[in-house]
């Protein structure tokens, strides 16, 4: 037996993964979580070691029922946008800064006055937004230029565990992208972006092919592991397009819709159309792992993390079936959470909106609302969410022919059926494990040559359940629902700022 090793660096957890090449199945996945750092209100940092430290946990884990010379290759996938800066001996110095910081918010409007919206999305791909890293950096440029001028590289959080791995600098060309510093149809950091913000280019590391071998196992990484020194390590990709090689999204025809942490809405752009490559300042336009071959991607911040934060307000955080007992309740509830509406914007928003100071609402409280109406109201207001973005996304591709269900929330017994409902099309759910470390095996497997290509390597992994079909009489209260929910925000926009500057001053 052969075995591709995968290990995502997420926001609340590592995930380790063990795929067998030969017989096509996940023999083993191991988690680690640990928390978000908040030393300031709106401020979101974690620690590079302990990413290390879960790395070797969830390793030995996969790890302890297999014969370890047979681990081929390793690669890395990991949370999006995060700044970590190193000094001049390759060492941390200062917790990563990772998406969900909004410290940077009030630089994205000042960024974007300085080059300009159209000409910043036509070269990076997207806006700035808070949390990303060019965001971060300006911010670190304005706020704390000592600390910047002592770092010698800066990198993503994935890039901290390859560089322990290898004891190489580098990132991966997806990963770069969503910095909102690289030129995405060149392929390399933006002359013009950096110098409009004062960053030397000598601060950015290489960047890579996400399919390509980016070093080796060293010793030390070896022993802390438990493996062979000398394993090849693939330079790996962002999250986003992990799953989506899992899921085979490879090409236009097929879309992806997320619900872990944030949620996100993931559609491809053929290959070969890097001239003429199609921009929107509400969506982002990144890079994919597999070659000439870019993605659309509308982002929300708080998906699955609205649920969970629902979990811990009813008092449900220490029950060991407490998403189940949520399903269960919303399921009972039925449709439209009995005059219930819910925004999602704990921490802000992304798509559609680019606005760090939106806040979160149900609208419609009444005394005959129980737990039931929201959970269900949660879990359709991140399904109207993703519709706006879905709906933004397909006005620069054609409807896809097959929409594929990814994310913690497939897991539960009513969120599918929400979601296939608001969007009205059929849902497949992926029904591998750990799709975002399954993703980045299958980019180690690459670069040794287990496959010819990414999307080889895509097509050979891909599982799906049945599809989850819209029930035709929920269309046309959803419908009605979704037209309500788009005019919220804009209704609430000047209480959700003044709101959100007030809790900022105390």
């Amino acid at each position: 037996m052969s075995y591709l090793l995968g290990i995502d660096i997420g926001t609340s957890s590592t995930k380790a993964l063990l795929y067998d090449v030969e017989t096509g199945r996940v023999v083993a996945v191991a988690g680690a979580d640990y928390v978000i750092d908040q030393p300031q209100p709106g401020q979101a940092e974690q620690d590079p070691q302990v990413y290390w430290q879960a790395t070797i946990t969830t390793c030995r884990r996969v790890l302890t029922s297999v014969e370890k010379q047979r681990v081929m290759a390793i690669g890395v996938t990991g949370q999006m946008h995060g700044t970590v800066l190193l000094d001049k001996r390759d060492e941390v110095l200062h917790p990563a800064i990772i998406w969900a910081d909004q410290r940077s918010a009030s630089a994205v409007t000042r960024m974007v006055e300085q080059v300009g919206a159209q000409r910043y999305a036509a070269i990076a791909g997207t806006l700035p937004a808070a949390g990303f890293m060019g965001a971060t950096l300006y911010w670190l440029r304005q706020h704390r230029p000592a600390l910047l001028d002592q770092a010698a590289k800066v990198i993503l959080p994935k890039d901290t565990v390859r560089l322990q791995l290898t004891g190489e600098i580098a990132t991966d060309i997806s990963d770069a992208a969503s910095t909102a510093l690289l030129d995405v149809q060149a392929g390399c950091w933006s002359d013009a972006l950096l110098r409009a913000f004062d960053l030397p280019a000598d601060l950015f590391p290489t960047v890579l092919p996400s399919h390509v071998q980016a070093g080796q196992l060293t010793a030390d990484a070896a022993n802390a592991l438990g493996l062979q020194p000398g394993i090849p390590v693939a330079a790996g990709c962002a999250d986003q397009p992990a799953q989506a090689i899992t899921n085979n999204v490879i090409s236009p025809g097929r879309a992806a819709v997320t619900i872990g942490t944030g949620g996100q809405v993931f559609v491809p752009v053929q290959a070969g159309e890097a001239s003429t490559l199609p921009t929107d300042p509400r969506l982002h336009t990144f890079n994919h792992a597999a070659p000439a071959t870019w993605y659309h991607l509308g982002a929300m911040l708080a998906a699955g993390l609205a649920l969970r934060w629902l979990r811990g307000i009813v008092g449900l955080d220490a029950a060991a079936n407490a998403y189940a007992t949520l399903s269960a309740e919303a399921q009972h509830v039925g449709p439209g959470a009995g005059g219930l509406i819910f925004l999602p914007y704990l921490m802000g928003e992304r798509t559609p909106h680019m606005d760090a100071q939106a806040r979160g609402a149900f609208v419609g409280l009444g005394l005959h609302h129980q737990r039931g109406h929201l959970a269900r109201a949660v879990m359709e207001g991140v399904a109207f969410a993703l519709r706006q973005v879905l709906t933004i996304a397909l006005t620069h591709q054609p409807p896809p022919e097959m929409l594929i269900g990814a994310g913690g929330a497939m897991n539960s017994s009513v969120w599918p059926q929400i979601v296939a409902d608001v969007l009205d099309v059929p849902l497949r759910p992926s029904q591998q494990p750990e799709q975002t470390a399954l993703g980045a095996a299958v980019l180690a497997g690459v670069s040794i040559g287990t496959w010819p290509d990414v999307a080889s390597g895509a097509a050979a992994v891909a599982r799906y359940g049945d599809p989850v079909t819209p029930i035709p009489s929920h269309r046309a209260r959803y419908d009605r629902l979704y037209e309500q929910f788009t005019t919220l925000y804009p209704t609430l926009k000047e209480d959700f700022h003044r709101l959100s500057s007030s809790d900022a001053a105390e």
